[in-house]
This record gives structure tokens, sequence and C-alpha cells, in this order.
């Protein structure tokens, strides 16, 4: 499927669909590409009936858990058979699955934690993190872990300050309903009175988000460093190198 050099990207989306659909289009504008034929050839699976992440994880359900893995080890399977050499998973929350279950897939997956760490590491060292994310992915410590990792303090929103980032990504961007703009606005002063140097958006409908309200460099959006080090590892070049 792919030319000689280069690799084909393997996409387990739906989580939700309008990430995905942001995803891929992240994929195709900052690739250097000047023609069809020079873009990444890729194979997105829009698993929309996926069970939610963070529902399993906080219930402690075994069944819904097992089912959520199994899942993720039968898509991995069928993206390798369908050619692809790497897989992405444009949902941060997964990933406290997919490190579990690891070495039962078919296919490498790039860790978008570990490469988010990374490039905030990169772009501030020894930095304060503000943290957003879903209440499943702040519940397992991934990436409070991944950033004290790397010599970054990772700074956790107040329960308020978490209501309002919970209600935003599941009333407002999954549920496709109006957006409490003046509620983020909230959060943002709660960082930065306790001192943030950036904040990493910490789920894809955050990634979403941040294009409706134009959010700037202060967010590290992590889907856009998944999309970033997909098209590397792929082969590809990226236009105007970031």
């Amino acid at each position: 499927m792919s030319e000689k050099n280069s690799k084909v990207l393997g996409v387990i989306g739906g989580m939700g669909p309008l990430a995905t659909q942001l995803f891929y289009r992240m994929i195709i504008d900052k690739t250097d590409a000047h023609s069809d034929t020079e873009h990444l050839d890729m194979i997105i699976l829009n698993h929309a009936s996926m069970p939610d992440r963070t529902v399993a994880i906080l219930s402690k359900d075994p069944a819904n858990f097992e089912r959520i893995c199994d899942n993720f080890i039968k898509d991995a399977e069928l993206l390798a058979r369908a050619g692809a050499d790497y897989m992405a998973v444009p949902c941060n929350t997964s990933h406290y699955m997919l490190r579990m279950i690891k070495e039962k897939l078919a296919l490498p997956y790039i860790d978008m934690l570990e490469i988010t760490a990374d490039r905030i590491h990169e772009l501030n060292p020894g930095g304060r993190v503000g943290i957003l994310a879903t209440d499943g992915t702040n519940s397992t410590g991934l990436y409070t872990k991944a950033m004290t990792e790397k010599g970054l303090t990772p700074i956790t929103l107040s329960q308020e300050g978490q209501r309002i980032i919970m209600s935003l990504i599941y009333d407002g961007i999954k549920a496709g309903q109006e957006i409490d703009f003046e509620g983020f606005k909230r959060v943002e002063d709660e960082l930065l009175r306790q001192g943030a140097d950036c904040a990493v958006l910490a789920c894809t409908e955050l990634s979403c988000f941040k294009e409706m309200a134009k959010l700037t460099d202060f967010y590290i959006d992590a889907m856009e460093v998944l999309a970033e080090k997909s098209i590397i590892l792929c082969g590809k070049g990226l236009k105007n190198d970031r």
C-alpha cells in the first residue's frame, strides 16, 4: 500500500468521532506534501461504539474494562492485517488500557503521554504544567507521573475546576451542545493563580475546544503532538518544521 520508504498509519478512532476527524485533518495540514501522493497512507477505524474509558476506570467494573481491552486487541489485529505499520489512538484515557496490553497488540502504538511529556520538557524544562483531562485519566495518575519523570511539576485542578472540564468534555463537545467558554476562563484563571507555565490538553475533546476557542500556545495539545509524531514515524516531513 505504501511507497518504499513510507509507513502506513493505522488509527483507532471514534473516541470521540469529532476528535478523530480533527486528528485526520491535523495529519493532512501538518504533512509537508505538495500533491495527493505525498501524503500519508492511513487506515482509520472509527470505533465509536467503544465503551466509555472513563466510566470503565472509575467504576472498576472488570467486565467493562476487559471488553475495552479486547476491542483494542482485535482492532490492532484488523489494522495489522490491512497493512498498518504503526498505530495511533487519539484518546488520552485509552492509554491506560493500551499500556496494560502492550505486549498483546499486533502493532506498535505511539504513546501519546510519553511524547507529550517529552515535548513539554523540550519547550519548558522544569516548568509547572496544568493537567486538563478527564476524571478517568486523572485517576490513573498517568500524566502526573509522566510530567514528574521529566522534572516537570504537574498542577491539578480544584474540584470545581475539574467539574467544569468534565462538563465541557461530556456535556459540550461529546454531546454537541453549547460550550461553556466562561467556565473555561475560570479554569484558566485557576491555573495562572497556581503559577502554571503552560497546560496540557490531555483529552482529545479539548483539542477540539482549542480550535473552537482559538486557545494560545499556553496550551500544549497532546493530540497535535501525536499527529506530528505519526507523520515523522511514517517517513514524511512536517510542514514548516512545526
